[in-house]
């Protein structure tokens, strides 16, 4: 059994936490200077983030990749029963000797490899076609890249797993493939784009590229940050506007929310809980599913939700709305987790067929809605604006984030309940 590793304690004589962190050959204690648990759990999240990113970093690992049955070339190569084969990043076309196209098929498809042996069997990484056999084949394996490496980094930085995971990995090993495996440093925004017209070409929307491209653009961000990647950042600012303003997510209105109300009993119970929840305080619907425990200041219920990011992270007040409807105390996930690979996009699926069925038709008005209506009845409250963001978590990074630890929770209860059921 892996043993769970605590990173905060309290020194005998001291209120204040501090964060232990170990690795082979080195410890390192830090006060974080505060007495709230919840506090120090928030102030120690970046730093344990880079210290699991660093073990991870040596750590071996079972990955995917892509294995090509011919390497791509622009000039015809030698194939089975005579035939001549010209391979792209994609497909192999099959010519016969009189220069007919006989057949085109994928080329190749996904394997798998165990990868970062060095520290044990002094090897990068050992293909699943490989495993069993050791000596001169081993050494034949292709290292893992300085590129992929930035990508992995970026993983572990944030802690990445599950599908969000699978689909970074996904669209890098796309990248690679479309731009001929070309070193990072020698790209520029056109081969980011190649992504962007892959994309248009299966017929994705603007926003559903923008998210999948947006992990290899954050990965080269954090690289640039940390002085590993010296070059421009060929995922940045490459995506299409949007012109399409019938596709602009509108706020639910009192009529939307009165006819929601009235069809609510055809939900299951926990889809029931978790439309009260959107609605009442205005979170991201993934943000629903980090929910696994809850706290308390000066008798005030709370959760701690937008894990992912710095700027979203925060505390939110369990509002008067939903309250009734919580168990006494939240001590476990309040969202079934396991059913789906991503279980939030799946709960929104089923939200949206249900606003839907409701009679709610406008294309512009989905799950993501409630949150646009939680934004105006603050707004219409007189809510100030960084209580407003307190309580929605601000969608791009600010200097304000950097400073003070906010709001206390009583004062965002006290706004929160401005935005009812």
């Amino acid at each position: 059994m892996t043993r769970k590793s605590d990173y905060l304690f309290q020194r005998p004589g001291s209120s204040n936490w501090w964060i232990k962190l170990q690795s082979p050959g080195k410890r390192v204690e830090k006060s974080l200077r505060t007495s709230d648990r919840k506090e120090a759990e928030i102030i120690a999240l970046p730093m344990i983030a880079h210290h699991k990113a660093a073990l991870l970093s040596v750590k071996p690992r079972i990955e995917a990749f892509w294995r090509y049955e011919y390497e791509p070339s622009a000039d015809l190569q030698k194939g089975p029963d005579g035939e001549r084969v010209l391979a792209s990043e994609t497909e192999i076309k099959f010519y016969g000797s009189d220069g007919t196209l006989r057949r085109t098929t994928p080329n190749g498809g996904p394997g798998m490899r165990i990868a970062n042996l060095q520290h044990r069997l002094g090897i990068p990484s050992v293909d699943d076609r490989m495993i069993g056999f050791t000596g001169e084949a081993l050494t034949q394996v292709r290292p893992k890249s300085v590129d992929d490496a930035i990508l992995d980094t970026y993983i572990a930085h944030r802690t990445i797993t599950g599908y969000n995971e699978r689909e970074a990995q996904d669209v890098w090993a796309l990248f690679k493939r479309l731009t001929d495996n070309k070193p990072l440093k020698d790209c520029n925004r056109d081969d980011g784009r190649k992504l962007v017209a892959y994309f248009q070409e299966q017929g994705l929307k603007i926003k559903t590229i923008e998210k999948k491209i947006a992990w290899l653009n954050a990965a080269v961000n954090l690289a640039i940050s940390e002085g590993r990647h010296k070059s421009i950042n060929p995922f940045s600012s490459i995506i299409p506007e949007d012109k399409d303003k019938s596709r602009r997510r509108l706020p639910l209105n009192d009529a939307d929310m009165k006819q929601m109300k009235r069809n609510l009993s055809r939900l299951e119970k926990p889809d029931q809980l978790l439309v009260r929840l959107l609605g009442s305080t205005g979170m991201r619907i993934s943000e629903a599913f980090e929910i696994d425990g809850e706290d308390k200041e000066r008798g005030v219920r709370y959760v701690t939700v937008g894990k992912k990011t710095a700027q979203s992270l925060r505390r939110v007040p369990l509002p008067a709305a939903v309250l009734p409807y919580l168990p006494k105390k939240i001590q476990r996930p309040l969202f079934d987790r396991s059913k789906n690979a991503d279980p939030s996009d799946a709960a929104s699926k089923r939200l949206n067929r249900f606003l839907d069925d409701c009679g709610i038709v406008d294309r512009r008005k989905v799950v993501h809605s409630f949150r646009h209506r939680a934004a105006d009845r603050l707004r219409a409250a007189e809510c100030p604006e960084d209580i407003r963001w307190s309580i929605l978590g601000h969608e791009e990074e600010t200097v304000a984030d950097s400073y003070g630890t906010g709001f206390s929770v009583p004062q965002l209860k006290k706004w929160i309940d401005k935005i009812g059921f």
